[in-house]
């Protein structure tokens, strides 16, 4: 009887390993990049913020180059209109006049003003010196009842009068001052150009004559 050979060994089965599908791995390394991006910084380059930076300052500069702008005899122009300074001295031909025709309250035309604006309040300054000086004549001179009594009546005049000149000096002297700011010639309500007719009229004019009818046509109504 021939020998039996000896049982082999079951095999043991592997584990069962469930697979992964491809598209789930991918998935899964899409959003570790994702969260790895979203954790490291980005930094700027530097050269293109430095370039940036420097265009803009350059930009800057021209602009305030452009709202300035320094001419001959100290006069400045900004947003288009003329400053002129007290020192300035600016020829003007032999009978020049203002004309609507020229640019708009140019050196020409504030120099122009300038100087009918200093006549006219020499010109007060003058007669008001006149003025206090017949008072204390008059006051030295003192004659009968009546002719006191007339006189006490002329000097209540003149002393009105000095006051409307106090008045008018002081707005012509304001009238210098927005000559050498820049503003003389528009209206202080509608920043609209006042005109050259009616400055050379009124030269202490801060209102357009529209403007001007509109105030008296208020203050009429609120007066009555």
């Amino acid at each position: 009887m021939s020998a039996k050979s000896a049982p082999r060994p079951a095999p043991v089965a592997a584990p069962n390993k469930q697979a992964v599908p491809a598209s789930t791995t991918a998935l899964y390394k899409g959003k570790v990049a994702s969260a790895i991006a979203m954790v490291t910084p980005r930094k700027a380059p530097a050269p293109a913020h430095h370039a940036s930076h420097h265009n803009h300052k350059n930009s800057s500069s021209s602009m305030n180059k452009s709202a300035t702008k320094k001419l001959e005899n100290g006069v400045t122009r900004e947003d288009g209109r003329y400053a002129l300074p007290s020192t300035s001295v600016i020829a003007l031909p032999k009978g020049y006049r203002p004309s609507s025709d020229e640019e708009y309250m140019n050196p020409q035309h504030l120099a122009y003003f300038r100087n009918k604006l200093r006549d006219w309040r020499d010109q007060l300054v003058e007669e008001s010196r006149q003025t206090m000086d017949n008072l204390r004549e008059e006051v030295r001179d003192v004659g009968d009842e009546a002719e006191r009594a007339t006189r006490e009546t002329e000097n209540s005049l003149e002393l009105r009068t000095r006051d409307r000149y106090r008045k008018l000096i002081s707005k012509i002297d304001k009238a210098l001052r927005r000559i050498e700011e820049g503003s003389y010639g528009f209206c202080e309500e509608t920043d609209e150009e006042i005109g050259v007719d009616r400055l050379d009229a009124r030269p202490i004019a801060t209102l357009s004559l529209d403007a001007q009818e509109r105030r008296e046509h208020l203050q009429k109504q609120m007066g009555d």
